[in-house]
């Protein structure tokens, strides 16, 4: 099974509705007005921008085997009144894993932001975060609370696993998140030979509703270090953020999720009852909302920044 089988496999495995991204055709925007990549251990980041007077920096956190590049469409957008902090998991866009070859991956990505918005002076940034970004984020405004301004979560449920089971505790899953985690790391070598050969035709699958879509994203995953998804993947899949958010004082704190498919909103609704988040459904959606659904996605997020 190559690398490509392996994460569509997976992540039609986590998700109840069918997962889309409609990718963008241009490359990276990041590379004229961007700062010099920022290396750390368990991230790199790329300022957008320069800092405003009166306005806090807003991170970017992407998904799982995602690059910076998923942001594309809006970053450049933001920095226009903000600076954008653009973050990478390393491993995860074909560079060095660094230290996320080890456990503790995401609370290695949690240490390095909050080290970095020190360093640059940021006291309560606003945070953007896709899928497994999304997490990051909510653990981030839900156990630093007196260091986040502002929360998004892009297509992130708080507990993921219940998608597996409704029953589910972060105890009872852990031996299917360990299995997961032997599977894909088991199948590193073999992966990365797969991904000298770039995607060009439609793989299929529902990792996006458009065939550019999904030849995009297939690539994406295709350069991702198996080694740091599959510890990624297991502490995701082990993480239930749910009875903390109840800690987040970040305002906003909104939660925009994919409504592609029937009956979404009774997985979603659900899953965030009795939290501080307002919960906005986005039509002809599936999971990458910013790319499926760009200029309802600019919106969402200018408004967000607004508030």
């Amino acid at each position: 099974m190559n690398k490509l089988t392996l994460f569509a496999a997976l992540a039609a495995a986590c998700f109840t509705t069918p997962v889309a991204v409609a990718a963008p055709k241009a490359e990276a925007t990041t590379t004229a007005t961007a700062s010099a990549e920022k290396r750390m251990p368990h991230i790199s980041i790329v300022a957008l921008g320069e800092p405003r007077k009166g306005r806090e920096p807003v991170y970017l956190i992407p998904g799982m085997s995602s690059p910076r590049a998923v942001w594309d469409g809006i970053a450049p957008q933001i920095a226009k009144d903000r600076q954008v902090l653009l973050v990478q998991v390393n491993g995860f866009a074909g560079d060095e894993p660094g230290d996320n070859l080890k456990p503790g991956v995401t609370d290695g990505i949690i240490a390095d932001i909050l080290a970095d918005a020190a360093a640059r002076g940021v006291k309560r940034p606003a945070l953007i975060g896709h899928s497994y970004g999304g997490l990051i984020a909510m653990m981030m405004a839900a156990r630093h609370p007196d260091r986040i301004g502002s929360l998004m979560v892009v297509d992130a449920l708080p507990f993921f696993s219940k998608i597996f089971d409704p029953a589910a505790t972060p105890d009872s899953i852990r031996p299917r998140a360990e299995q997961m985690r032997t599977m894909l790391a088991g199948n590193y070598e073999r992966a990365k030979a797969a991904s000298a050969t770039p995607v060009t035709r439609d793989p299929g699958g529902n990792l996006s509703i458009l065939p550019d879509g999904r030849i995009q994203v297939s690539n994406w995953s295709m350069k991702a270090d198996l080694r740091v998804v599959a510890q990624a993947m297991y502490e995701d899949m082990v993480t239930d953020i749910g009875p903390e958010l109840g800690k987040v004082t970040a305002r906003p704190f909104t939660v925009l999720y994919a409504a592609g498919a029937d009956g979404a909103a009774q997985v979603w609704e659900p899953a965030y009852a009795g939290t501080p988040a307002k919960l906005v459904a986005v039509p002809d959606s599936y999971h990458f909302i910013m790319l499926d659904q760009p200029e309802r996605f600019a919106s969402e997020v200018k408004a967000f920044l607004a508030e």
